[in-house]
């Protein structure tokens, strides 16, 4: 390999005229892939260090590439570094920048090893550093979430079946539902790293290297579990791209039904909630308004999410194997989805500090409804040994009866009641206290106070491992 004096692709040497201007604009990835120059340098530093080990190469070479290396990344670190666009990505501005400081003998780095095998390993090592950055995220924003359940476990709201009052509930056990969702994007982000955790490097193009190279010691040397076994399948495999395109799809879906639940509690019709100053903005027309701007945001926001998994779905369908420029753009879509993320996670956390809860408009709300209607059919099953069915139809002739008289469940009689079931008891009122009802939801997974102390508990342990 002569070293490339004329800032030339290393192929310039077969390909005897310069690419299309516009083709090099547009296939080139620097811009992009820029953000992959510390997982490359140390890559390349452990496939040197390999080379050496199997004698590949010698010990002043293996040192002289070693301290260009570092060289070039403290150059990056500390913005000297001179990108050049026309060597199209981060690895071939390395390598150049490598030729520069050290001569003829960077050219050895390239040895048993192609920008195939290269590419997919600075990639996987940014992802399996980049998803615990997302898992710590989520960590974070489910312990505000805890922390907002644990003062309001004795307030009581109406629970919501398409948008219309239900079972009263606490507002505790709603704020858990949201970290049930996160608890599980979190473990599929995990459940992503098993995947992802098999070491590319050495498969060079697509067939292996007929140079006696040791992928065990590569593999041990960048933390990954253990090499892939098929050097086709490697240099083409996405699967670990749409994983984590999927993972961030999922999560950004949660959080987008949180804001819109959110964007609703605090409307004027339902006055559930209050956002805080802060995560609120104004109008330029009216002076009143406070708008809820940032959980707009975030709900708008998911369908670039959804927009990076489909692309990468549609570059993967009906690709053949094994390497193909079309793969260029899977750096670009996770960048993103991971960058939307994790602003949006951030986002949320804030909001879920700054907003207030309006108990007393949730507790009229719970009283409104008939929301006890299904404890008084239940009761009726325990203490008169009716089939549900027929409990189901006596309640329903009790409200009915109670919404021609203009009155709620709690306000009848038993006298009044008797009208409609002549077999129910006084007793047969307590069931229509709200807290009653949501303490004996004590059914695993149930909204009673005590449940959701004992989860709550439970979270915030595991939460601090």
């Amino acid at each position: 390999m002569t070293k490339n004096k004329n800032n030339q692709p290393i192929w310039s040497s077969r390909i005897k005229k310069n690419s299309n201007n516009l083709f090099r604009k547009v296939g080139g990835s620097l811009d992009i892939d820029k953000r992959l120059f510390n997982e490359d340098i140390s890559a390349s530093i452990v496939h040197t260090e390999m080379l050496f080990k199997q004698k590949i190469i010698n010990f002043k070479i293996k040192n002289k590439i070693v301290w260009g290396l570092n060289r070039i990344k403290n150059e990056i670190i500390k913005k000297k570094f001179p990108f050049d666009r026309n060597l199209e990505d981060i690895h071939m501005n390395i390598e150049k920048r490598l030729f520069d400081l050290i001569g003829e003998d960077a050219g050895f780095i390239h040895t048993a090893r192609s920008r195939n095998d290269q590419v997919i390993t600075d990639f996987k090592i940014w992802l399996k550093k980049s998803t615990f950055e997302i898992t710590k995220t989520l960590d974070a924003l489910t312990s505000t979430i805890l922390k907002v359940a644990d003062k309001n476990i004795k307030t009581v709201m109406p629970g919501f079946t398409h948008l219309k009052n239900a079972q009263p509930i606490s507002f505790a056990h709603y704020m858990m539902a949201y970290v049930e969702m996160f608890k599980r994007d979190k473990k599929r982000f995990k459940n992503n790293l098993d995947a992802l955790n098999e070491n590319p490097l050495g498969v060079a193009a697509l067939s292996g290297t007929s140079f006696n190279i040791d992928r065990n010691f590569t593999t041990k040397k960048l933390n990954f579990s253990k090499p892939t076994d098929n050097s086709i399948d490697t240099v083409s495999d996405r699967d670990f791209v749409l994983d984590f395109l999927y993972a961030c799809s999922a999560c950004s879906i949660h959080i987008s039904r949180i804001a819109e639940e959110f964007i609703i509690w605090n409307s004027d019709a339902y006055n559930l909630i209050n956002l805080n100053d802060k995560i609120v903005t104004g109008s330029s027309i009216m002076p009143q308004k406070k708008n809820p701007d940032p959980l707009e945001y975030l709900r708008g926001k998911t369908g670039s999410s959804f927009g990076n998994l489909f692309s990468m779905l549609t570059i993967l369908k009906g690709l053949p194997l094994s390497y193909f420029k079309d793969l260029q753009d899977d750096k670009e879509l996770v960048f993103k989805s991971y960058d939307q993320l994790k602003i949006s996670l951030t986002l949320l956390n804030d909001i879920f500090k700054n907003f207030s809860v309006n108990k007393k408009e949730m507790l009229s709300l719970a009283n409104k409804g008939y929301l006890t209607a299904t404890d008084l059919a239940d009761y009726m099953v325990r203490e008169l040994n009716y089939p549900f069915r027929k409990s189901y139809l006596q309640t329903a002739k009790i409200i009915n009866f109670a919404e021609r008289n203009g009155k709620s469940l709690s306000d009848l009689t038993i006298n009044e009641i008797n009208k409609v079931e002549p077999k129910l008891k006084s007793d047969v009122l307590k069931i229509f206290d709200l807290n009653y009802s949501i303490n004996s939801k004590t059914s695993h997974g149930g909204t009673s106070f005590g449940n959701i102390k004992k989860m709550i508990r439970r979270y915030k342990k595991n939460n601090e491992k």
